[in-house]
This record gives C-alpha cells, sequence and structure tokens, in this order.
C-alpha cells in the first residue's frame, strides 16, 4: 500500500493540502492578509508537486515545474514566516536576509527551467542534489535567528512545523543520494516522508494560523469595549459641559439676590439666605463629581432650591410635589440638577410677573415603560413670557435647552420626548413642561 501513490494515505494528504490551500487563498481574498496569500502559494506548489506521483499520460511538463516548484514553494514559506513572526518588526536586522533570500530562491526557480530546456531533467536532478543541503543549512540559520532573537509560542510552534518538514524532506532527498533500493526494502516510497511531513507541518500550522486569528479576535472585541468606554466618556464629559453651563447661571442670580438683601439692609433676611445657600452649594460640589444622580436627590436639591426661591418672590408661592407610589426614586437615574432650570423658569417667568395666589405644581408618575415629570404653574404663559421679554418663539429660555440636551444625551434620545406649552385659557393662565424618558 505505501508503494502506490493511488492509495488512500497518499490521496487523503494530497486532498486536504489541496483543501487548505483553496481555505487560505479564500481568506486572503477576504481580509487581504498577505500571511494567508504566501501560505496558500506555499501549500499550492507542494500540492502540484505531489499531483505528479498520480499523473497520467505525457508528464513532461512535471519535469519543468518538479523541482521549480518546491523552490518557489521554499520562497513563499520564508515570506509566510515574516509574516507570521512580523520579522520587520521582531528581526530588524535580519529581515531584509529573509526578502533576499526569497528572490534568490525565484530565480534559482527559472534556473532549474533553463536547465531542464538545456540539459534535461537528470542534470536538475543532480543540480538539486547540489542545492538541497544549502536549503538545509538555511533553515538551521534561520532556526537558530528566531529561536534566539524571538519569544512567543507562534515561534516555538513554528520552528517545529518547519523542524518536522525539513527532517522528513531530508529523508525523501535520501533518494538523490542512496538510491530507491533502502526504501524499497522497507516497503515504502521515498516521497512517503515528505507526504507525512507536509501533514504534520499543516496541522501545526492550522494551530498557529487559528491562534492568531483568536487573538485578532480578542483584541477587536477589546477594542470594541474601549471604544464603548470611550464614547461613555465623552457623552459624560459633553454632559458635564451642559452641567457647568447651567449652576454658573444659578449662582449668579443667588448671588444677586444675596446683595439684594443687603443693599436693602435685610440682615436677617440675608443671613438666612446665605445658611440656605451654602447647603445648596455644597450639595451641588458633590453632585458635580457625577454627571448623573437619582431622581430622590434631584427632589431633595429642589426642595432647598425652591426654599431659596421663595425668599425672593414677592408674595412668596406654593410649590407642590405629587410621586408616584409605584416609582423606586433611588433607582431612577437623571442628569444631575435637570428639573432646576424648569423651575426656574416656571417662577421667574411665570408666576413671577403674575399677580394673586401663586402656584407651582410637580407632578411625577410612571406611564407604561418611561417616567414622566410634568412641571405646571400658573403664571402668566409662556407666550405671554416670550412677549414680555421680547424672545423670539424660537429661542428657549436659558438652562431649560441645556437640560433637553442633557437627558436626551443620557438616554442616547431612545423614547426621550420634551414638550413645553401654554395652558392659558379664559379662565387660567400658566405652562406646562413634560418630560418623559425611559424607565431603566
Amino acid at each position: 500500500m505505501l508503494l502506490d501513490y493511488h492509495s488512500e494515505i497518499y490521496a487523503w494528504i494530497r486532498g486536504g493540502l489541496s483543501i487548505l490551500c483553496i481555505y487560505h487563498i479564500l481568506i486572503f481574498f477576504q481580509n487581504k492578509s498577505k500571511l494567508y496569500l504566501y501560505y496558500s502559494l506555499y501549500l499550492l506548489g507542494f500540492s502540484i508537486y505531489l499531483i505528479k506521483d498520480v499523473a497520467v499520460g505525457n508528464v513532461t511538463v512535471f519535469e519543468y515545474l518538479n523541482f521549480p516548484l518546491q523552490i518557489l514553494a521554499y520562497a513563499a514559506y520564508i515570506l509566510f514566516a515574516r509574516e507570521l513572526l512580523d520579522s520587520r518588526a521582531q528581526l530588524l536586522k535580519w529581515d531584509k536576509f529573509y526578502v533576499l533570500s526569497s528572490r534568490v530562491l525565484v530565480v534559482l526557480a527559472f534556473t532549474f527551467i533553463c536547465i531542464q530546456f538545456l540539459f534535461g531533467y537528470q542534470f536538475q536532478i543532480k543540480a538539486f542534489a547540489l542545492v538541497a543541503p544549502f536549503l538545509s543549512l538555511f533553515g538551521i540559520f534561520a532556526f537558530y535567528i528566531i529561536i534566539t532573537k524571538i519569544k512567543s509560542d507562534s515561534a516555538i510552534y513554528f520552528i517545529i512545523g518547519t523542524g518536522i518538514h525539513v527532517v522528513f524532506a531530508n529523508i525523501t532527498y535520501l533518494e538523490l543520494f542512496i538510491g530507491k533500493e533502502p526504501f524499497n526494502r522497507i516497503g515504502v516510497e521515498s516521497k512517503l516522508f515528505i507526504y507525512i511531513g507536509l501533514l504534520l507541518q499543516a496541522i501545526i500550522f492550522s494551530v498557529i494560523i487559528g491562534s492568531i486569528i483568536k487573538k485578532i479576535e480578542d483584541k477587536s472585541k477589546n477594542a470594541e469595549v474601549r471604544l464603548a468606554i470611550k464614547l461613555k466618556e465623552m457623552e459624560e464629559l459633553k454632559m458635564t459641559v451642559l452641567q457647568s453651563q447651567m449652576n454658573p447661571h444659578f449662582l449668579f442670580n443667588s448671588l444677586n439676590s444675596i446683595n439684594n438683601f443687603v443693599i436693602k439692609s435685610e440682615v436677617e433676611k440675608a443671613s438666612d439666605y446665605i445658611t440656605k445657600f451654602s447647603k445648596l452649594i455644597r450639595v451641588i460640589l458633590n453632585s458635580s463629581s457625577s454627571p448623573t444622580s437619582t431622581l430622590f436627590e434631584e427632589l431633595e436639591f429642589l426642595d432647598l432650591y425652591v426654599q431659596l426661591e421663595k425668599m425672593r418672590v414677592s408674595g412668596s408661592f406654593d410649590y407642590v410635589v405629587k410621586v408616584d407610589d409605584k416609582l423606586s426614586l433611588q433607582n431612577i437615574k437623571v442628569p444631575t440638577l435637570f428639573l432646576q432650570p424648569f423651575i426656574e423658569n416656571a417662577i421667574w417667568h411665570g408666576i413671577m410677573k403674575l399677580e394673586g395666589d401663586k402656584k407651582i405644581e410637580l407632578i411625577i408618575k410612571e406611564e407604561g415603560k418611561n417616567v414622566v415629570c410634568i412641571v405646571e404653574d400658573n403664571g402668566i404663559g409662556i407666550n405671554k413670557a416670550k412677549e414680555l421679554a421680547h424672545m423670539s418663539q424660537k429661542r428657549k429660555f436659558f438652562g431649560a435647552e441645556s437640560t433637553e440636551n442633557r437627558i436626551r444625551m443620557l438616554y442616547q434620545n431612545k423614547d426621550v420626548h420634551i414638550l413645553t406649552k401654554d395652558i392659558s385659557s379664559n379662565t387660567k393662565t400658566g405652562t406646562q413642561v413634560s418630560i418623559k424618558f425611559p424607565l431603566v
């Protein structure tokens, strides 16, 4: 059986190498990595070389291709090794030597074709018998450089795979020196060893390439995770910037109120205001380290804020908070201080200009899978406020637009709706702001 190239063991190895060749060339067309191109060319060269053993009819063409194909396959193998081991980075001094070696082999392959054309196949055999030892010496030298310069699992497995091929190939090439008789006596063809060497090498290299693909996939996944983290950091940074735009606006107004109390010599009011204001500043400073807070913390802040504003508004006002019992405020994340600008607008652009009873109502409820926050006042209405302030219909009060951007950013615009409408009629006046965002 081992003396017949048509037997199953030879056929299976030839078929396996051919399939591997096609597989890697397809991968090359998919991702354009030269690693797969050079390895597929290496396998192609030896696949054609082995087909010669079962070729029928006129096989003269194989006399031209036999040794040149092997030599070209070794040239592709060197280029494959450069890509696999990244010699351009890890073997900077020796990389040019490997490139030169591959070019020399290409020239040598065409030289063998010329030898066949001028002197015949027997002269090719003699020439290859002269060249083969140098190829082995080159392999040993390349092994030494790789082992001493590159410390990686891929390099170790590459050496093992190449070493197996070199050992078995040299057993086959002994036929050039000792003839077929020793192989016939043990009942095998000399090429059986190069078949076995190629098979074992292909298995080892498949493991190496598989591990490389796995590393690439892991790097890709890690890159995706890092990108997601960076994007999240960018979103948080944007929210922080918007938050920093809002806080100075409120702080300026508060300091201005303290100044007014001092000017009017209302010392007790100024002292009380400063006490409450200091508590509020502490809350703001604590919240500045994070772009988000819980809805429970937001309501606590609003209570402090409204107490301060009541001291500034003539006649004060009622502030009513209604919260849906089904909601767990501690578990609902919102942008820090996101409701304050709407309460501020309700006070200073709504009820501030109203005579009589003044009222602001904050309703927080659950609607389906969403949280809805409604800020409603009985002020003069947003349309009238804009007229009095000489504002265009498209312009939004400062702080409200900033807050809209922050809430949309936090929930990535997923089912986030913010609606401001004038609810004035013949019997009442006022403005209603509705903010809806996902309950997650």
